[in-house]
């Protein structure tokens, strides 16, 4: 769904070109997140193209499309340069020419598009770099990809990590951010707070609300997610994001938070074990991480628990009364904290007659 502060694009255009302008409208507002005037757009009969694009003006962008039957045989430079050179600069409208066939336009007309590219048009309303070709080793499978979740929102898997990394690469002028997720690697706990990490974003609330908060984000934007090794339901999202699946699964993330909890699993001796559950504790609770920390302070406990380390069971029981607190749980805390209490807590004595 399109915003309504979308930006909007005027295609000039003849009644024989009309095909091709529909190409071009559909490619735009499904990957450029654009409204086009495509009906407006059209040439009334004898019309005048440097006059509709004067009209065209209304819009952000305008769009010429030059073809054998829209130019006239003759075109004095006269004739065009100030509707379609002089006046859109002056007034800050950017105006592109799409050459539709063999036609010839003038040579000062830049930029230039062919119609048999039309993705550079999408690329250069979105103001992209052109960016580098993709790689020839890969450019069938690219291509088919492009097609699928890079000219339009979608979903799509791969076998190969080299593949999705390639048209993460070579299609990134199509996103307004490509963002790669170890989804092979942890909990589900773990993946959205390394996402959420590298939106910038704080979430301190529970999975749920958590997963809620990245959905809403992400389908609202043009992002294309690399899932690297595994395709959690919970992370494909819809909307305007794309999202890549690649079944061979990358590098472990580097997250700090993901690599002290593999850490922390993998751990045999006790006293690191409490080092790193601690260390782990602080970072999450500095990245707003609660989700995660819950996780951690639960596994923590329970190892406590069979080692009969009571300090231990004393000290995460108390992290866990925090954030369960914090989330409104307030029954669950107030139940745990009882418990704690009456283990740890000193206790005035009891006198009997």
């Amino acid at each position: 769904m399109q915003a309504l502060t979308a930006p909007t694009v005027f295609p000039c255009y003849v009644a024989a070109d009309r095909a091709i302008a529909e190409r071009l409208a559909a490619l735009l507002e499904r990957g450029a997140d654009v409204r086009v005037f495509l009906g407006e757009g059209q040439l009334a009969e004898g019309a005048d193209l440097a006059e509709k694009a004067r009209e065209g003006r209304i819009a952000d962008i305008v769009l010429v499309l030059f073809s054998r039957s829209s130019m006239p045989s003759r075109w004095p430079r006269a004739q065009w340069e100030d509707a379609l050179v002089k006046e859109p600069a002056a007034e800050g409208v950017r105006i592109a020419f799409l050459k539709c066939d063999d036609c010839i336009p003038p040579r000062v007309l830049a930029p230039m598009f062919d119609a048999a590219r039309l993705r550079d048009v999408k690329r250069w309303v979105r103001g992209s770099e052109p960016g580098e070709p993709p790689s020839a080793e890969f450019s069938a499978d690219l291509e088919v990809l492009g097609i699928a979740i890079a000219d339009r929102p979608g979903t799509d898997t791969v076998a190969s990590l080299a593949l999705a990394r390639e048209f993460a690469r070579a299609f990134s002028g199509d996103f307004d951010a490509v963002l790669h997720l170890d989804s092979a690697t942890g909990t589900l706990a773990d993946m959205a707070g390394d996402l959420a990490s590298q939106l910038g974003l704080h979430l301190e609330g529970e999975l749920a609300g958590n997963l809620d908060h990245l959905r809403i984000f992400c389908e609202a934007r043009r992002f294309l997610l690399v899932l690297e090794g595994a395709a959690p339901a919970d992370l494909i999202f819809g909307g305007r994001c794309s999202t890549l699946v690649s079944s061979e699964p990358g590098v472990p993330s580097p997250d700090t938070l993901r690599q002290l909890a593999r850490a922390f699993d993998a751990v045999e001796d006790w006293t690191e074990a409490c080092r790193l559950a601690r260390q782990a504790r602080r970072v999450a609770r500095d990245q707003f991480r609660l989700a995660e920390c819950f996780e951690i302070m639960s596994q923590w406990r329970a190892m406590a628990e069979e080692r009969d380390d009571r300090a231990v069971v004393d000290e995460a029981s108390r992290e866990l009364v925090w954030i369960l607190d914090g989330w409104g749980r307030t029954a669950e805390a107030r139940q745990l904290e009882q418990a704690r209490a009456m283990e740890f807590d000193e206790q005035l004595p009891l006198f009997f007659e």
